[in-house]
């Protein structure tokens, strides 16, 4: 006997059905929040309002670029009468691996935003009780970097193929620093310090700190000399910025570590 149930009985019927299973993932995901929904979202308001605010901070900052091509000169001249102008050499390496281009170019565009933003969403989940002092570190210390961008505007090596550079992201990359709103947000002559070094370190140190296994804690520590490789050998940092973003990294975390002692001692 044909059912004489209509659609629209049937579609409210699998509504009625669904509706239990979602409210039970929606209770279950808010007893997994440490804080709740609008702690959440709170977070991330902070966070997204700083990347933006910072994004177009940095894409305003000081683009002299006769100013910014002779500080990276300077810093060409400087690595070389030290013996130390190994880049281009480590450029050659990895440009004759498609592997070793395809990990490196990846590892650039993901490490300073992607990474630090899931290692935030771990840490809040996971470690809840440290979430607070990583993300402090990580907002100070990127300011802190942009002062450096402004002060002191620099040349990537990129910049410079008379010195042996190459543009790896611009040669074998579908997407580079002149592809849209990356050419729009981004300022080419904020080579110094490396905050990719600088953000890499500060998410290596913290991830370490809170994972367990053996594995775990080798790969975060390997992760901030793996990011300065990157950046050195895709020809957009010298290795110059990626020793001042480490020093600029541990530098802004003692000096919040001291704050939050001093804090502790008037309390």
């Amino acid at each position: 006997m044909p059912s004489s149930r209509t659609p629209h009985d049937r579609a409210t019927d699998g509504r009625v059905r669904i509706w239990p299973v979602v409210s039970s993932f929606v209770a279950e995901t808010s007893r997994r929040l440490p804080r709740g929904w609008a702690h959440l979202a709170f977070q991330f308001a902070i966070w997204m309002g700083f990347y933006v605010a910072y994004q177009v901070a940095r894409g305003a900052a000081d683009r002299d670029v006769a100013v910014a091509f002779a500080n990276g000169e300077w810093i060409l001249r400087t690595q070389q009468e030290l013996g130390a102008l190994f880049e281009p050499t480590v450029q050659r390496f990895v440009d004759s691996s498609s592997l070793m281009v395809t990990l490196t170019s990846y590892t650039y565009w993901l490490s300073q935003f992607a990474v630090v933003g899931l290692t935030l969403l771990w840490v809040y989940f996971k470690h809840h009780e440290r979430f607070a002092g990583f993300r402090n570190w990580l907002i100070v210390a990127n300011l802190v970097g942009l002062v450096g961008y402004i002060l002191v505007p620099t040349a990537p090596p990129r910049m410079f193929p008379e010195w042996g550079f190459v543009d790896t992201l611009a040669q074998y990359s579908s997407v580079n620093h002149d592809s849209g709103l990356i050419a729009w947000g981004s300022n080419p002559y904020a080579a110094m310090p490396s905050l990719h070094s600088m953000d890499a370190l500060i998410v290596g140190i913290v991830m370490f700190g809170v994972v367990r296994s053996k594995l775990a804690k080798a790969l975060w520590l390997a992760w901030p000399a793996w990011v300065g490789f990157c950046v050195i050998s895709t020809g957009n940092h010298y290795w110059l910025d990626v020793v001042a973003g480490f020093v600029l990294a541990l530098v802004t975390g003692y000096a919040l570590s001291r704050v939050r002692t001093l804090r502790l001692r008037r309390a």
